[in-house]
């Protein structure tokens, strides 16, 4: 089943609101095996909604359709609707009642606006809203099916839940679709793509792969569809499993994970601690770190370093190794690490700095160089990385890339222990 999602309202097109809307609802209906064919974003303009419905027609057996649905004059979308569908406006005494229950519990007094949100097209089913006063609705058009729902996102997210994907799952229009993201990190997307070249020729041809690309790393996304979701399940497993064995030193977690998360897993296994400190990432890392809750066992804590003065008084680095190589050299990130690691009573340690711009490089140390070290008993590793001009990109990639070197030296300690 194809399904085209069409939002309606200028404020999107105009950047003023960012279309949170159509990202989750391709999230929960793929879950549930209905492929998003195409998004479509409308002025709350007559002519253009009516022919973005008559497009989708075309293209989709379900079209979900979001905004418009509000009290105000510029809220035309159920009067469109009523043309699209040949109907007419009915009023509904029991949606009159929910608007006034929920405007009385928010201490706001009901006018006229607030009475025409009862007022719905003949033809259509309603859907329920519990947290909003302007209800989904449901048609069916040769073919075709049709829901309207509010643009509010947590509004549409309740009729989604409580009402659009129960029937479509009750109707069995589905097919089953199965994805598994692999998260990579630390090889650029072109490398990768020539590195797993004849294992993607190998695949199926029911399971498909895309490359994801972020400052982050590299996300491979699977998709398998078919008719047997316990079958496709396998196949994909069977797959990942094969890429394991190709890049096994790039992939560090699956689906929604973070690297973060991976990092926490791995030391309360291991009953270990961590901390870490920065300069040029000021402190990103730690955010990082401390949004995975739970995070108290085995995180002890951070300074962010970002003067010399920092670094030397609080962190021990040495003034000859500053003077000598500079702040941001290996042997003052080595320096940082083992310092911070001493001065937290942790197990492993990370620690960065470098230039992230965008000023502030020289010819030797050009914008964008970055040294990182980890330390874990008995061993400190750095490396050197030379990352580009955009100071918010290379602060993302330091800490991505310091995390997955923690990553790494974690799991090097952990195979010796074993």
């Amino acid at each position: 089943m194809k399904a085209e999602i069409i939002t309606i309202g200028d404020e999107i097109l105009i950047g003023q609101v960012v279309d949170t809307n159509s990202a989750w609802m391709s999230e929960q209906l793929n879950l549930c095996g209905v492929e998003v064919f195409q998004i479509t974003s409308v002025h709350d303009n007559h002519d253009h909604i009516l022919t973005a419905l008559k497009e989708a027609s075309q293209r989709a057996q379900l079209v979900l359709i979001t905004g418009g649905l509000g009290p105000t004059k510029d809220d035309i979308t159920k009067k469109v609707l009523c043309e699209y569908f040949n109907t007419e406006l009915v009023f509904h005494p029991e949606i009159l009642e929910h608007v006034k229950t929920l405007l009385t519990q928010r201490n706001v007094a009901i006018n006229q606006l607030n009475r025409d949100q009862a007022l719905l097209p003949a033809s259509c089913t309603i859907l329920h809203n519990p947290v909003g006063t302007a209800p989904g609705m449901w048609f069916e058009k040769d073919g075709v099916i049709y829901v309207s729902m509010p643009g509010v996102p947590f509004e549409m997210e309740a009729i989604m839940s409580g009402e659009v994907l129960p029937r479509l799952k009750k109707m069995n229009l589905a097919e089953s679709i199965v994805h598994k993201t692999i998260l990579t990190q630390g090889i650029p997307e072109s490398m990768l793509a020539e590195t797993i070249a004849k294992w993607e020729e190998n695949l199926p041809e029911y399971i498909k792969l895309a490359y994801l690309p972020s400052p982050t790393g590299v996300r491979l996304r699977l998709s398998a569809y078919g008719t047997d979701e316990a079958t496709l399940r396998a196949e994909t497993e069977k797959q990942v499993t094969e890429l394991q064995k190709i890049i096994p030193e790039y992939i560090y977690g699956y689906d929604n994970q973070s690297m973060s998360e991976v990092i926490g897993q791995l030391l309360i296994e291991m009953q270990q601690t961590m901390a870490v400190a920065e300069s040029c990432t000021g402190g990103y890392i730690s955010h990082l770190v401390t949004e995975v809750p739970g995070c108290s066992a085995y995180y002890n804590g951070s300074v962010t370093a970002y003067s010399n003065e920092v670094k030397v008084n609080v962190l021990g680095v040495s003034q000859s190794s500053l003077d000598q190589f500079g702040a941001v050299s290996r042997q003052v990130a080595e320096e940082m690490a083992s310092g911070v690691q001493k001065l937290m009573k942790a197990d492993f340690a990370v620690a960065t700095t470098g230039i992230a711009g965008p000023d502030g490089g020289t010819q030797e140390k050009p914008v964008g160089t970055v040294w990182i070290a980890v330390a874990g008993h008995n061993r400190v590793v750095s490396q050197k990385f030379t990352f580009r001009h955009n100071r918010e990109r290379n602060i993302i990639r330091s800490a991505q890339a310091a995390l997955n070197m923690l990553r790494q030296l974690i799991l090097t300690e952990k195979s010796i222990a074993v």
